[in-house]
């Protein structure tokens, strides 16, 4: 294991960087764009859209280059009444957030579209990971990618009609008509699944002998939730393979515009289902922003506290589960043992286990109740011992390390490529952890290392999930000792709700109390972003208000996403069996793909 000190040296965090914007301008004339005014902590460009490669192809290759396609999404812009900063006509826009290493420092690019003319050029020769977050664009919204190779729906079955993230398309079941299943339509659906390898540019023999496909999943224990792959194979040589998600989909950023700002944080939790908490952060500290609340200091502790404590979590099924993958059986006896010890104290202080849905906008759902600090105590001193007797019976045995050590290996250069983040890019030796690199709820104010490792393999990504453990151990055990006094909620008009012993003495505050329950609070117009460290990687909700109680937008980037795009590039010329081992090395879970 390598720690942070021996890897490249990330530069402070730089919000709103404005080289970048000098840096357009001298090269293509300032004349050539629009500056968006936001709240999301970076530059927002709008470009012409015959210039958008040319854009995309300098920033890729400047000296201090923006090496990731972190995200790239878009938005029906035609109900949008504040359009400040937007060009005349955007109808629908496209936008691509790039991300720099190097300057540390992100900026966003937009193009607008016309109604009657949604066409834009793909970037899939400049990030290979362009590819499927086109395909989902397509299947939201109809917008065409001139030059991708196979624009097809991606999220949504084959036969789907419409595009579900227009503001024309309904939002409820209710809207729809009555649903109607025969037998004709449903053979006709049936027939639609069948995987054609043509389609996917794939020929069906070599020239001495046919090849096999095989369908993994959607329904098999090691494909981790309803996730198929289609595997070309050359006897258990793996040959290509495509992935097929989409069977979780539930329509999470939908959901988005019909619920009020508060209501919308259970929905959250069901993102990642298994990083509780954590997914409710980057969202209300979003909100916060557009709202202009800062959290008292106790907040920020206690929320730090919760959201460690479901890294511990995820990261114990993880390993429980990945440890299975590979043929050893007891190791996720004793990884759910230890879950339910953390449970323990998870449940006492929020009331609920799996998803509390507890962080609020401006605090949290109320004050830590008596006791919990030695239920803290209890876990801290059971835990680290734990992760000694996994790392010497499970981790070090030899199957395991012949099973996973050099099998599905990528460097940093291939992982920035596909839009790797988490312990997936840290076992490549890069050292960008968002906590320590662009520190948000008072995370600088905590002393913890950020584990490396150098080999980008299965078993290198399982051992820096074991070290953020142990870290997260540290981190908890310095919320226990340094647990600030105050308040549990800001005192803002916008928090939800507000304290209810105010809401009993003043009159001003049980009107405010009843519009934020029944209706929610009314966001300013404008657009706010927060990425944070989740379980499984970069995590981050950008969020469009348009001054109304619901988000005019609600776009939700999660790390899983872009790791099964990547399992092609990574697993070609393997065995079926090193398949295996590697998905469960990812760490996802299909709500994370899926939204």
């Amino acid at each position: 294991m390598m720690t942070a000190d021996q890897a490249l040296h990330i530069p402070p965090y730089k919000a709103d960087d404005q080289r970048v914007i000098s840096e357009l301008n001298a090269h293509f004339g300032a004349e050539s764009f629009t500056i968006q005014p936001t709240l999301t902590g970076m530059p927002v460009i709008w470009v012409a859209r015959e210039q958008l490669l040319a854009v995309l192809r300098f920033l890729r290759q400047l000296p201090q280059p923006y090496v990731m396609l972190y995200d790239l999404h878009g938005v029906d812009e035609r109900l949008r009444t504040h359009r400040q900063g937007l060009p005349a006509g955007a109808e629908f826009s496209v936008f691509y957030h790039l991300m720099s290493l190097e300057r540390n420092s992100d900026v966003m690019i937009k193009v607008a579209l016309k109604e009657n003319d949604l066409n834009v050029p793909s970037a899939i020769s400049v990030w290979p990971n362009a590819d499927w977050y086109e395909r989902e664009v397509w299947d939201m919204y109809g917008i065409n990618f001139e030059g991708h190779p196979r624009l097809k729906r991606l999220l949504m079955p084959p036969y789907w009609e419409g595009h579900p993230l227009r503001k024309d398309y309904p939002a409820r079941a209710t809207e729809f008509d009555p649903y109607m299943l025969t037998a004709a339509r449903q053979d006709a659906e049936q027939e639609a699944l069948r995987f054609n390898p043509e389609e996917w540019g794939m020929k069906r023999g070599g020239e001495h002998e046919d090849f096999m496909f095989l369908n993994l999943g959607p329904n098999h224990p090691s494909a981790h939730g309803a996730f198929r792959i289609i595997l070309q194979l050359d006897g258990e040589e793996i040959v290509d393979c495509v992935p097929d998600i989409g069977y979780h989909h539930r329509g999470a950023e939908k959901m988005g515009e019909r619920q009020s700002w508060h209501s919308y944080i259970p929905y959250t939790d069901r993102v990642d289902y298994l990083g509780g908490v954590m997914n409710n952060l980057p969202y209300v500290l979003a909100v916060e922003k557009l709202a202009g609340i800062k959290v008292p200091q106790r907040v920020d502790v206690i929320r730090i506290m919760m959201a460690e404590f479901f890294r511990i979590q995820n990261h114990l099924l993880y390993l429980g589960t990945y440890i299975q993958d590979v043929g050893a059986m007891t190791p996720v006896f004793f990884t759910f043992t230890d879950r339910q010890r953390a449970y323990e104290v998870i449940e006492a202080i929020t009331g609920f286990r799996m998803h509390p849905a507890w962080y609020r906008i401006g605090g949290v759902a109320h004050d830590l109740p008596r006791g919990w600090d030695k239920l803290v105590r209890k876990f801290l001193d059971w835990m680290p011992k734990r992760l000694n007797e996994y790392e010497k019976a499970a981790l070090k045995n030899s199957i395991l390390i012949g099973r996973t050590k050099g099998v599905a290996d990528y460097n940093t250069k291939e992982a920035l490529e596909w839009g790797v983040t988490g312990a997936g890019l840290r076992a490549t030796g890069c050292d960008f952890d968002i906590r320590k690199a662009r520190p948000y709820s008072g995370y600088e104010n905590f002393e913890f290392e950020v584990p490396l490792a150098v080999n980008g393999d299965a078993y290198d990504r399982c051992m820096v999930k074991m070290g953020e453990m142990r870290e997260s151990l540290k981190i908890i055990e310095q919320c226990l000792n340094n647990m600030p006094e105050g308040p549990y909620k800001a005192d803002h008009p916008l928090t939800t709700p507000p304290p209810k012993e105010r809401t009993l003495e003043h009159i001003e505050t049980l009107i405010t109390h009843f519009l934020q329950v029944s209706w929610g609070p009314v966001m300013p117009a404008n657009e706010s972003f927060q990425m944070i460290e989740a379980t499984k990687g970069i995590n981050s909700y950008y969020l469009t208000s348009d001054g109304s109680t619901m988000s005019y937008r609600t776009r939700i980037r999660t790390p899983s996403f872009p790791h099964l795009q990547q399992i092609p590039a990574v697993i070609r010329g393997s065995m079926v069996s090193d398949l295996i081992a590697y998905l469960g090395s990812i760490d996802f879970v299909m709500a994370d793909v899926d939204r």
